[in-house]
């Protein structure tokens, strides 16, 4: 199999997924969730997605469709690569083992369908939060706990963002 057939494997729907998973999970793996635009990737993307990769076995990527990175506000502009060039560019990173585009305002629909036994997110969330309508909180945190899972931060690369990107190429 060639790499470019490799790469389109990992980009899968959720039910296959769930099958990949419990297959995983059976053969003693830990699986690791974690979501996100991933609009432009930059370095500190690669650095969390590693870190993320690091705290299980296998990784996932809950992918925000187009419309759903829309209706996060982040600009007219945003996202500014579809979510099928977002896909296939994360694809071609060793760390991610699997894909799966969800298109709700938060992950949580898809984390009670894949359940993970880790769930990360970046330092600027709080993984002892429990109050859903802080900043902080991440979602699907108490539902992966419930489940015998974890739920880990790790740090950002600092400096590092699309907006940050989008703006300096606005100034430019």
């Amino acid at each position: 199999m060639n790499l470019w057939d490799k790469l389109q494997l990992k980009i899968v729907s959720k039910e296959l997924a769930k099958t990949l998973i419990s297959a995983w999970k059976e053969a003693g793996e830990n699986v690791v969730f974690t979501n996100g635009c991933f609009d432009i990737l930059h370095r500190g993307h690669v650095t969390y997605l590693a870190k993320a990769a690091s705290c299980g076995d296998r990784l996932i990527i809950g992918l925000n469709t187009d419309a759903s990175v829309k209706r996060q506000g982040k600009g007219e502009e945003r996202p500014i690569n579809d979510e099928t060039s977002r896909a296939i560019v994360l694809a071609g990173l060793e760390s991610i083992d699997l894909i799966v585009l969800f298109d709700e305002d938060t992950p949580l629909d898809i984390i009670n369908e894949l359940r993970p036994n880790v769930l990360v997110k970046g330092a600027d969330y709080d993984a002892d939060e429990v109050d859903p309508s802080s900043k902080r909180y991440i979602v699907g945190s108490k539902e992966v706990k419930a489940e015998g899972g974890e739920v880990f931060t790790v740090e950002l690369e600092e400096g590092f963002s699309t907006t940050r990107i989008v703006e300096r190429l606005k100034k430019s």
